[in-house]
């Protein structure tokens, strides 16, 4: 895979799917003994520094309490290591927020999940054979829709992916409108409901929708639904605000088709490149109690947090399985975890609990081009 499509799919969380192996869900295994030193959980994220990650910090939460882990530095030039309370760009991380929000909508009946998206957004979907009229709100957060992924048209990714296109554009704000246009511009992928294919124009609609059903910026109900409710300090929906805020690191990525060549500083950068699908920054505190407290139901009434759970099969990835922008996977141990991972330029990022809310791990890679995040997770849920 080129360094410019794992960009892509930074925005999109696959990478999330792609290295676990289950074949069909299993019972939640119980986590670790307690007394555990996380120390797999260090040595993996190590191991992902000496694979050519600048640094990866996170936090880890189970019954014993926190655990803090670094490793590398967050800034190349400096060599000043990394913070375990480092704010980041979490990508497509943001999907679960939006989802969350929209579900929250449907249980105060402002909305119905089987609502066409023509009849909130009227005309927006429409153009070479896309139709709002024929998708639900459901097929846009669970990836069924049909709709192209604005990230993978070429012209976008030469735009704001690669060297050249990044430094000119890094700055220029994009609206989600914008957005749509790109990807109705191209063929959808297949008919609405008929197969998977992962797309983040389904969550820029979805966060348009929000808009329309409340009047108000899906960011603006973020924050008034989870960011303030949780305490969730160091999380923000930054709009077109390119700073990560303090304390962060640099985020370095190399803006080429292969992963090899010059390493550059990409930190600042106009979210809206990403809108409600992957343009939140958090830490790795705030993102262990937000999926802490979701799976608990402390977010969600029963229902919703049972449609939020309720997954689709993704073809070729047997090992995990997508709900409405909530991942589930199975580890080699069979321990089930849920959550979501994302990247963005210079970041990938990961965030999984167990389905009882009580061991979540949450951590970030300052780098996106290379690093096993997979094996950071199965290090933390599987080791002794």
């Amino acid at each position: 895979m080129t360094a410019s499509r794992t960009l892509r799919l930074g925005l999109t969380g696959v990478a999330v799917l792609a290295a676990a192996s289950l074949t069909a869900p299993v019972a939640l295994a119980s986590s670790p003994a307690p007394g555990r030193d996380h120390h797999a959980t260090r040595k993996a994220m190590d191991a992902a520094v000496q694979d050519g990650v600048p640094g990866v910090a996170g936090q880890a939460k189970d019954r014993n309490g926190t655990w803090k882990g670094t490793s590398g530095v967050g800034n190349l030039r400096t060599k000043q290591p990394r913070s375990a309370h480092d704010r980041y760009r979490v990508g497509s991380i943001t999907k679960t927020f939006v989802s969350t929000v929209l579900l929250q909508l449907e249980a105060e009946g402002r909305l119905s999940l089987d609502d066409k998206v023509d009849r909130w957004l009227p005309g927006v979907v429409l153009g070479n054979g896309h139709d709002g009229k024929k998708i639900t709100l459901r097929q846009l957060l669970n990836h069924t829709s049909g709709i192209y992924n604005y990230t993978a048209d070429e012209d976008f990714g030469r735009t704001y992916f690669l060297k050249d296109g990044f430094f000119e554009h890094r700055f220029d704000r994009l609206t989600p409108g914008q957005l749509v246009k790109i990807a109705t511009a191209h063929k959808p992928d297949f008919a609405p409901g008929t197969s998977w294919n992962y797309s983040n124009t389904n969550y820029v609609l979805a966060g348009m929708v929000i808009e329309k059903a409340t009047g108000h910026a899906y960011g603006d109900e973020v924050r008034q639904r989870i960011i303030e409710p949780l305490g969730l300090h160091a999380t923000r929906v930054p709009g077109s605000d390119p700073k990560l805020g303090r304390p962060s690191s640099r985020a370095y990525g190399k803006l080429a088709e292969e992963a090899t060549g010059p390493t550059y500083d990409v930190t600042e950068l106009n979210p809206s490149l990403a809108s409600a699908a992957g343009e939140m920054v958090s830490d790795s505190g705030d993102l262990n109690r937000f999926y802490s407290a979701l799976l608990k139901g402390r977010l969600l009434p029963k229902k919703q947090l049972t449609e939020m759970k309720t997954t689709v099969k993704v073809d070729g990835i047997p090992n995990a399985g997508y709900g409405l922008g909530l991942i589930e996977r199975e580890l080699s141990c069979g321990v089930v975890v849920w959550g979501h991972g994302g990247g963005i330029h210079g970041s990938n990022s990961e965030a999984v609990t167990t389905a009882d809310g009580r061991h979540s791990l949450a951590f970030n890679f300052n780098g996106d081009w290379s690093g096993d995040s997979d094996a950071v997770i199965e290090a933390e849920f599987c080791s002794e």
